[in-house]
């Protein structure tokens, strides 16, 4: 079986990846699992939470994105993300420039959110194209005092912070931005790469697990957020119904995706936060995070029937809910 570009499919993960975990370890309270992003383990009365993603797809600010996108998987757990290793792979040829380039990018990340860089390793790697950063975060809690993306609910509602596309919309600007020069106005564009500004969850997480009734929160990145979307389902053993028109989608995106002819919830959304929370909860974490200027609605629900995973058009017609096979970023950036 000859595997898709990004993320490998789940059925290889449940039949390949998951049958070959090692030893058992009592510390081990979340291990690997579909749709989670990381993993929990207990230690006296502390909870580790451990988050590992590596950046592949970007060029541009490939060390800001290792640690925002390492630290969004931790506090989608309600936890604050505290300590980073990181693995830095250049390729052949590369000069110490670029060395210094992407050691900057993470420290100025990571001093913004308080997270101390505390090992890893660095090294110019035979045949490889372009930079890779391997990120590995870790955040501390209260022992049980935590999220997963594993426990939405029944009657949850489901609710998106920002917007589609986010991290697809600012690489694809950056990485593409002579050929989008030809096709998008000048300020388009430059609004397009400001949206790295918007790709840490870190505050949305916080706010909303810190007001209550949050039962399970996941931040989509490969495959948009109609992957996440699935990926909570799947892991919480549920249904959905989403709402096409409640979906925000920022007019830059929805540009950059039509020149490529792609489909922006199918688009990596690093910056937007899934958050699954009872119904009487719902109004008040959108107030919440409105009061911290990140918007918020609500685009659907978890329903019961773990098979019937609906999206609700527009125009009111519904179908099945799209699972993507690969993220649209690669699509675009293949062209």
């Amino acid at each position: 079986m000859q595997l898709p570009l990004g993320k490998i499919p789940i059925d290889v993960l449940k039949t390949v990846v998951f049958k070959n975990l090692g030893a058992d370890r009592r510390e081990v309270t979340v291990g690997p699992a579909a749709g989670v992003d990381g993993a929990v383990l207990d230690l006296d009365d502390k909870s580790l939470i451990v988050s590992m993603d590596p950046i592949t797809g970007a060029v541009e600010r490939i060390g800001w994105l290792a640690v925002n996108v390492n630290a969004n998987d931790v506090a989608t757990f309600g936890v604050e993300p505290a300590f980073l290793f990181s693995c830095i792979m250049l390729p052949e040829n590369a000069d110490s420039g670029i060395v210094e380039a992407i050691c900057s990018q993470m420290n100025a990340a990571a001093k913004d959110l308080g997270i101390a860089i505390v090992g890893g390793h660095c090294e110019s790697t035979p045949s490889l194209a372009n930079p890779i950063v391997v990120g590995c975060i870790m955040g501390l809690t209260e022992k049980g005092c935590y999220v997963t993306a594993s426990a939405a609910k029944a009657g949850d509602k489901l609710i998106l912070t920002k917007s589609a596309g986010i991290e697809g919309t600012a690489i694809l600007a950056s990485d593409r931005e002579t050929e989008l020069a030809k096709a998008l106005s000048a300020s388009t564009l430059r609004n397009a790469k400001n949206f790295y500004r918007q790709i840490s969850v870190v505050k949305d997480a916080l706010t909303a697990y810190k007001t209550g009734g949050v039962h399970a929160m996941h931040d989509p990145t490969e495959g948009g957020v109609a992957g996440g979307i699935h990926e909570m389902a799947d892991a919480s053993g549920l249904g959905v119904r989403i709402f096409e028109k409640a979906i925000p989608v920022q007019p830059e995106t929805a540009k950059i995706c039509s020149h490529f002819k792609i489909d922006p919830l199918q688009l990596i959304s690093s910056g937007a936060l899934l958050i699954s929370a009872e119904a009487k909860s719902a109004d008040k974490i959108i107030k919440n995070l409105k009061q911290q200027q990140i918007a918020a609605s609500i685009i659907g629900e978890f329903t019961e029937d773990t098979d019937q995973r609906l999206l609700i058009r527009e125009n009111g017609a519904v179908q099945a809910f799209p699972r993507p096979s690969s993220d649209h970023l690669w699509t675009a950036l293949m062209k």
